[in-house]
C-alpha cells in the first residue's frame, strides 16, 4: 500500500494541476497550446500512475474503471496529432471531479 499511496498522491496533484491550468475555463484550454500541453502531458501521466498502482487496490475497488483510464491513456500517447480536444475538455469537466473524489477515499 506504501507504493500505491505514492501515486495516488501524484494521481490527485495531476488533477489539481489541470484544474490550475485550465482554471474550469473551457475557452483558455481550447485557446492555448501551452495549456493543452501542460493538461494532456498530466492526463497522461495520471493514467500512467494508474497503471502502477497494485492488482489488490484495483481489485479491491472495481467501482473504478480502470480499463477506461488506461484506454484514454494509449490514445494520448500514440495518437498526438489526433486528440480530440473536446474529448479532453469532457473528460476534465466530467471525470475529473469525481475520480479526484474516488482516489482520496483510497489514501
Amino acid at each position: 500500500m506504501k507504493d500505491d499511496r505514492v501515486y495516488l498522491e501524484h494521481i490527485i496533484d495531476c488533477i489539481d494541476l489541470i484544474n490550475d491550468y485550465t482554471e474550469y475555463d473551457k475557452f483558455k484550454f481550447m485557446n492555448s497550446r501551452m495549456v493543452q500541453d501542460a493538461v494532456i502531458r498530466n492526463l497522461q501521466t495520471l493514467a500512467e500512475s494508474t497503471q502502477r498502482l497494485s492488482p489488490e487496490l484495483k481489485a479491491q475497488h472495481p467501482e473504478i474503471n480502470w480499463k477506461a483510464i488506461s484506454g484514454f491513456r494509449n490514445i494520448l500517447v500514440h495518437d498526438y496529432f489526433g486528440i480530440d480536444l473536446e474529448a479532453c475538455w469532457a473528460v476534465i469537466e466530467n471525470r475529473l471531479p469525481q475520480l479526484r473524489m474516488s482516489f482520496e477515499k483510497l489514501l
